[in-house]
This record gives structure tokens, sequence and C-alpha cells, in this order.
């Protein structure tokens, strides 16, 4: 009886006819399972063509059967942009590489993607967007002043890294704050700029160590690592990836450097507890460490909040890209606008 079947030219077509079935969704694996049951000869001829490169005669034309799978056909969809990609990036500009580049990083891309909710603070008026799509992708926004307050020429590179209004600090602030408040949902002894212990230099080792006696970190909480009672301390930074100390290198290299001079300086004086640096960068990426935080964050969220850990994630870095976005140099183009729109003779300025 099956070798009548599996002879059966007919019942073949039927079954390899249809070219975009998909043998790796569940509803195929079950039919695949039956079939076993039913007639194992022709699930072995099944499997078979679909692993390999076979030719099918079906209604007089000849495919072949791993090209007729929805999976395979995506996959060289996705070679093939990946290919063309990789070819136009190699014809960019040094500069337009770079902020290519880190536009790819994990986290850099969520505020274009997301809905504009308020409620979530998920939104930027129309000058904040069209300069952090300029800063995105490394361009001159409009109207940019040729001199900035402290005196220095000003350009993109200056606006990242500028103290003058204090935006680099507003940036490590608002990373801070939104850290430390989340914090506070799901960790016990929340605190924000927590005092260490007095030290002696002495007793530290390295030159980089930091032994000075009121020397603060960013934030410390209860019941991140370990037990609920097992003290973690964090360290923020927000770095320009754009600064010449960091365009040279690759970004896992320059993530790394920050996290270590991090731990140089604050690893040994926190005794009896665990430290974990917070790097990330102007653009929206983020450290290794920091990445593996922010995880666990979102984590302990999800299971309090009662919402998948996938959303969660998203929400998370959401949250903070648009955290450092708020704090980017658009407010300090902004005010340069304002100042430079006022000076006499100027042709735009307010009447």
């Amino acid at each position: 009886m099956q070798q009548a079947v599996v002879n059966c030219v007919e019942a073949k077509s039927l079954v390899l006819r249809q070219r975009y079935m998909q043998l790796d969704q569940p509803s195929s694996q079950v039919a695949l399972q039956n079939i076993r049951r039913l007639c194992p000869p022709i699930a072995t001829i099944l499997i078979n063509s679909y692993r390999n490169s076979t030719e099918l005669f079906v209604d007089g034309e000849v495919i072949l059967s791993q090209e007729a799978t929805e999976e395979k056909r995506g996959q060289d969809n996705r070679n093939r942009q990946e290919e063309e990609a990789a070819s136009i990036h190699q014809q960019l500009p040094d500069g337009l590489q770079k902020a290519v580049e880190l536009s790819k990083t994990k986290g850099a891309s969520t505020w274009l993607t997301v809905l504009p909710l308020s409620e979530h603070g998920f939104t930027l008026h129309k000058s904040a967007f069209q300069d952090a799509l300029a800063l995105r992708y490394g361009w001159t926004p409009t109207r940019l002043p040729s001199k900035c307050d402290c005196g220095k020429n000003f350009n993109v590179e200056h606006a990242l890294s500028c103290a003058k209004g204090g935006f680099p600090t507003l940036r490590h602030n608002e990373i801070r704050d939104t850290t430390a408040s989340l914090l506070t949902e799901v960790c016990s002894e929340v605190c924000v700029e927590p005092n260490l212990q007095p030290v002696s230099a002495d007793q530290l080792n390295g030159a980089s160590a930091n032994s000075q006696e009121n020397a603060r970190l960013d934030i410390s909480a209860n019941g991140v690592w370990g037990g609920r009672f097992q003290k973690t301390y964090f360290d923020v930074r927000v770095f320009n990836p754009l600064a010449p100390s960091n365009r040279n290198q690759s970004h896992a290299a320059t993530y790394r450097k920050h996290e270590l001079e991090k731990k140089r300086a604050y690893q040994q004086r926190v005794e009896h507890s665990s430290f974990t640096p917070l790097v990330l960068s102007v653009t929206g990426g983020m450290g290794v460490e920091a990445s593996l935080f922010y995880k666990r964050l979102s984590s302990l969220l999800a299971q309090k909040w009662d919402i998948t850990y996938n959303k969660t994630l998203c929400w998370l870095r959401c949250r903070l890209t648009f955290s450092l976005l708020y704090a980017q140099p658009s407010k300090q183009l902004e005010a340069l606008y304002r100042r430079w729109d006022m000076q006499p003779g100027h042709p735009l300025r307010s009447t």
C-alpha cells in the first residue's frame, strides 16, 4: 500500500506543488508528523527535498526545493540587502561612514520607530526632530552659528562636547535620574549620589584610583545583582563618539575603554558591594555592562508590571534614548539661534 502511494506521481505532485510551503512553521511541523505516521516514505522524500537543493518537476516546471521555501527566499533577500548596504557603505565619506555605523547600534534608532506618545515622553518638537536627524547622520544643521558662546568655532562635534551651558552634564543627569527613578520601582534603598567611605591613597592600588575623601557615585541600590540586600553602585558616563579621542576607535573598543576607566577609578572604593559602570554614547548606544544591567532592570520591571520582557526592554530603550535627545545640543542650538537672530543688522533679526 505504501509503495503504491510513493510511486503515484499525482500524490508526489500534490504534496510538492505548494512551492511556498514552510516546513519550519508549527502547523507544517504537525502536518509532517501526521505524514510520518501515515506514510513514512513520503515524509522522507519531503525532508530530503527541502533540506537539499533538489530539482522538482511540477506542472511541467522545474523548481528548486530550497528556493521554494519562504525562509530560504527571505534569507536570500536579507543577504542581498546586506551586500548592497555594505557596497554603498564603502562608497561613503569617512565621516558619514562613522555616523551610519553609530546609527546602526542597538537602541540608536528607537526614537524613529516609536509612536509619539506624550504620556511616555516620546515626543519632539519640529526643530528638535530636525536637529536630531542632522546629528544622527553627521549633517550640519541649518542656521548654524559660526562661533560658540565659549569663543571657539561652532560645529556638530563641538556642540556635543562643549561644557558651555552644561549640556554634557545635563545628558549625564538625565540618564542618572531616569535610571534611579526606575530602580525605585523594583529595588530598595535607592540613593542618588551616595558618598563613598573615605580611604587613604596608600590603601588603593593604581594611580587612576579615586582617593578623594568626598568621592561620590551616581546611584546605589539593593537587590539588582545577587540577594535583595546586596548593594550595587552605578556610575554614568555619556561620551561623544565623534570626539577626537574616540573617533578612530571601534565602537566596542571605545565602550570598553570608558568602562575600564570607571572601574579603575571606583572598583576598589565599593567594599563588600558590586560596581557597574553605565557607559552610553550620545547617539543612544551603550556598553556591554550597561546593556546587561538594563536587561536585568527590564526583567525586574516586567515581573512587577506584569508585562512581557520584550515590551519592557523596548520601552526602556526608548525612554533612555529620549532622555538623551532632550539634552542634545538642539537646545544649545536654539539658544544660540535666539542670540544670533538678535544681533544688530542680522537679516533674520526679530522685529
